[in-house]
């Protein structure tokens, strides 16, 4: 049997602030018990949610050596729907109300729980044949394992994978102040290792040092070869490409299934969406203060309010947009210019625009089943879920053609009858206009045809099942049967 430990930063149930945690969460619960034994390690930050917390178990502490102290570190245990959870604690680093509290303060903490996580692992009486790292934040745990942990025999041997979920974060600081709280040699902050022009560069040492490099699709592991997507790693993962393997990120079908969702007006599946699907929209124009129309197209966003989502395009865009005969609901928040933006909008246009500028978990939900669109015009997107999610619940995907958006959208084609959504190639506002407009006249004129998009749509598999298994395929390439 593989022994396969997931070192995360964050992870739901118990820490999230993006997708990364639905992956660390979702992942191991989809292995085949018998052939791998997954788990996984996190901080235990003090803003977990407490009653998740209370319900960890002691299993040991030790004191270790990092930033010229001998710091406290604890472990602590759960089993949450079959996985077993282990938890680093130490309050002076993972104190606070939100698990990133940026630079410097996150680069001591993070090295901090790399460190931590190598130390731990006798303790665990679980010694893994690889150590499945992922983004900036466990960055140091390849480097770790190279530098000091594998000249003892216990640790000689141990593989390690460096996952992607979005290149952009890096974890980047001086060198000095990286050198003097990380312990390393000059030697590791070199061109060649960590060294990142005149910074260092935590991200880069974990692809340098990682037997294995992965990203969360397909395209975005061919695009962020390039300089233009590479953020300045491009020639790295260039070099690495050998090593480098896409693989789409799933969704957690138990908890996003229109048939039993709690959060919805009404449930429903593929073959009576027709009916139950309107009595969402209804519910949830009524709900957002929106004129209760079925014959409005109802456009959603769900997203982080940046650049990078291609807010800027719609931006440009809402004044064209809202004079068409559609309705847009937006959850989300971000920089503050796009807040305001949809809070201006949603006032001059009473009754056709709602700005949500909050998350709300049960929203989402509902706004995932209550549209008949979901507009995601990204300049970049590793993966994607929200039009994973949509499209789980019959909600058309429009998306420009980029990362894995590209991977799990295809267009519709009206002659071929093909389809599951609608997609622009450039990152630009007027042609994502015009995408959208073509997808109203389709929504308008051709309702069957819409339908039927809809049913390929909901029939598309995102579950973790398929994603699972490509990960098994990979740690077995890495380890061999066990």
């Amino acid at each position: 049997m593989k022994k396969i430990l997931l070192a995360a930063s964050e992870c739901v149930p118990f820490i999230k602030t993006g997708g990364l945690a639905d992956v660390a969460g979702a992942l191991p619960k989809y292995f085949d018990k018998e052939k791998t034994d997954i788990r996984v390690i996190l901080p235990k930050y003090l803003c977990i949610d407490k009653k998740l917390a209370k319900k960890l178990k002691y299993v040991d502490n030790f004191y270790m050596d990092f930033y010229w102290r001998r710091l406290y570190v604890g472990i602590l245990t759960c089993e949450y729907e079959g996985v077993t959870f282990y938890f680093i604690d130490n309050e002076e680093y993972f104190q606070g109300d939100r698990p990133y509290q940026g630079m410097p303060w996150d680069l001591g903490r993070f090295a901090f729980f790399c460190k931590a996580v190598l130390s731990a692992l006798p303790s665990l009486d679980f010694r893994p044949d690889i150590i499945h790292c992922n983004d900036w934040q466990t960055g140091m745990i390849p480097v770790y394992l190279h530098e000091r942990f594998a000249a003892d025999e216990f640790y000689r041997g141990i593989k390690t994978i460096m996952t992607i979920h979005n290149l952009q974060f890096q974890g980047i600081w001086n060198k000095s102040e990286t050198a003097n709280v990380t312990g390393l040699s000059d030697l590791y902050f070199t061109d060649d290792k960590l060294g990142f022009y005149d910074d260092a560069n935590l991200l880069k040492g974990g692809m340098v040092y990682a037997d294995e490099l992965t990203t969360v699709s397909e395209n975005y592991a061919r695009q962020i070869r390039t300089p233009f997507y590479g953020e300045r790693l491009d020639g790295l993962l260039e070099a690495r490409a050998g090593s480098l393997t896409g693989i789409v990120n799933g969704i957690d079908y138990s908890l996003y299934n229109p048939e039993t969702d709690p959060f919805l007006a009404a449930n429903f599946t593929k073959e009576n969406f027709r009916k139950a699907k309107p009595r969402n929209k209804a519910a949830l124009q009524k709900e957002l203060g929106l004129k209760v129309d079925s014959k409005k197209l109802l456009i959603g966003i769900v997203s982080r309010l940046t650049d990078q989502k291609g807010i800027c395009l719609i931006a440009y865009m809402m004044n064209e947009l809202c004079s068409d005969n559609i309705q847009l609901v937006v959850l989300g928040t971000g920089d503050e210019q796009y807040e305001n933006m949809f809070r201006y909008y949603a006032d001059q246009y009473k009754g056709q625009v709602s700005a949500n500028i909050t998350y709300n978990e049960e929203l989402a939900h509902r706004i995932y089943a209550g549209c008949d669109a979901f507009l995601m015009p990204s300049q970049f997107e590793p993966c994607g879920l929200s039009q994973m999610m949509a499209m789980r619940y019959g909600t058309l995907p429009i998306v420009r053609e980029t990362g894995g958006l590209s991977d799990t959208v295809e267009a519709y084609n009206e002659y071929e009858g093909t389809g599951c959504g609608f997609s622009f190639t450039n990152f630009n506002a007027h042609e994502m206009l015009g995408i959208i407009r073509y997808a109203e006249r389709v929504y308008f004129d051709h309702k069957r045809d819409w339908n039927k998009i809809v049913e390929r749509a909901m029939d598309r598999d995102f579950s973790w099942e398929s994603s699972a298994a490509e990960y098994e395929a990979l740690y077995e390439r890495m380890v061999g049967e066990r």
